[in-house]
Formats: C-alpha cells, sequence, structure tokens
C-alpha cells in the first residue's frame, strides 16, 4: 500500500548567517553644566563699620531684585562645599545655608564652585542682576548674579572690597559673558563713585584660609586667622594684645 509507505523527507538548508550590526539607532542622553564667575580687583575703604552696611545700597542699582547680604560661615564648617563629590561636605554647606533664598543660594554655588569668592571669610553682597528665574526662584543658565564681596584685612584694619559676578549652567549664551563684564565693571565704578575708595588693593591682600594653617584666633568672633596679624579678617576687629 503506497501510502504506508515512508516518504523520504528532505532536509531544510540552514539559514544564512545573520550580519553583525556595529551600530544600533539608539537614544542619546548628556547633561553639561558650565559655570564661570569673575572677580574685579580689590579696592580699599576705610576702616569703618559703616563701610560694610553701605555695600547693599551699592549694589541695588544695578540689581533686578532684592539685594541679599550673607555673611562668613562660623570656624566648625569651614571645609563645608557645594561639591556632589563630597557629601560630608556638601551636607555641612546646605545646612549652613538653609534660610538663604533661592537667587542667593545659586549665586553662593556659582561662586564658591569657581573659588570666585571664600565664603570663610568673605561677606557678599548679592542679588540678580540680569535675567529670569524658573517658577521656584532659582537663576536659569543665561541669569547673571553678582555683588559686592567683602572681608578686613588682616594687617591695616581696612575693608577690601571686590565685584564679582557669575553664571552658567545647562548651557551658555553668546552674549553673556559680555553681560557680565558690562555689570562687574558697572559694580566697580559704583564702589569708587561713593568716594570712599582709598585706591586699589594688591592682589595678596585676598584673605586665605583653611583649618590647617593655624594661626591665632579672634576673641571676638572666634575666627582661626593663619597669620597673626593685627585685625581679624571676618569681624574687623583689633586682635586681642596686638598693637598696629
Amino acid at each position: 500500500m503506497s501510502f504506508l509507505r515512508r516518504r523520504n523527507k528532505e532536509v531544510a538548508p540552514p539559514p544564512p548567517p545573520t550580519p553583525f550590526i556595529e551600530e544600533i539607532t539608539a537614544q542619546e542622553y548628556s547633561l553639561k553644566l558650565a559655570f564661570l564667575a569673575r572677580s574685579s580687583d580689590g579696592l580699599r575703604l576705610p576702616a569703618d563699620p559703616r563701610m560694610k552696611t553701605m555695600l547693599p545700597s551699592v549694589v541695588e542699582p544695578l540689581a533686578e531684585g532684592p539685594v541679599e547680604v550673607l555673611d562668613p560661615v562660623s570656624h566648625e564648617l569651614a571645609d563645608a562645599a557645594p561639591s556632589i563629590e563630597r557629601l560630608p561636605e556638601l551636607q555641612q554647606w546646605i545646612a549652613a545655608r538653609s534660610t538663604v533664598s533661592p537667587v542667593a543660594l545659586h549665586a553662593l554655588y556659582v561662586l564658591e564652585s569657581t573659588d570666585a569668592v571664600d565664603m570663610t571669610v568673605d561677606s557678599l553682597a548679592v542679588a540678580l542682576l540680569q535675567g529670569e528665574t524658573d517658577t521656584s526662584g532659582y537663576p536659569d543658565y543665561a541669569a547673571i548674579v553678582g555683588g559686592l564681596a567683602s572681608h578686613w584685612d588682616e594687617i591695616s584694619g581696612d575693608l577690601i572690597v571686590r565685584a564679582v559676578v557669575g553664571w552658567g549652567g545647562k548651557g551658555q549664551r553668546g552674549d553673556t559673558e559680555r553681560t557680565a563684564r558690562r555689570l562687574l565693571s558697572s559694580l566697580y565704578q559704583q564702589v569708587r563713585a561713593t568716594g570712599h575708595s582709598l585706591g586699589a588693593a594688591a592682589a595678596a591682600t585676598r584673605a586665605a584660609t583653611g583649618p590647617e594653617r593655624g594661626g591665632s584666633v579672634c576673641a571676638h568672633c572666634g575666627f582661626e586667622s593663619g597669620t597673626d596679624a593685627f585685625y581679624c579678617p571676618k569681624c574687623g576687629m583689633r586682635k586681642v594684645g596686638r598693637e598696629a
């Protein structure tokens, strides 16, 4: 019976090899952050506490919002820094600035990350100088923040004032740096226009601090300076037992 006979089935040939694809279609994601800051040379103002309280009014004509005054952090928080790579220092930095406004917090982040200011000795009168903020109040990448940074000279007791500006974030705009240069110059000229300037300060008068440097401790504010200076760079008071 022919229908019961086994039929020889032909074996199907193997499929052709699949070519190896070196590149495939993929979605690409990236984030580029760039922060920039500029600082002027210092100007000397008389050793008078009224000079420091005057600085916010110098910034106000150029500000697009309120001017906020930020004092130096305490000696215990000298290591605090806005760096995500060092979590303990970042936590200290956040705790030290928990009451600061979004504009001032952004300004601190930019200016401290770029080493334009040293908030262990510098005081900062800061504001939004140009640009817009988002719904939460933080400046966008093209916004420019800045103001006047100041500290008391350790030797003469004079107030050293610098103009500082900063900007940046998730991108940059071509004319931002040009505008920042103009604002920096305007801040510098505003200080000179007060009529209290005693002239330019040497670059060496910018205080360099750090707990590892040692030195005398101010009896008035507890700040530990790096040298046996006559005046405290933080509060401007004469060191106890020191004679100029």
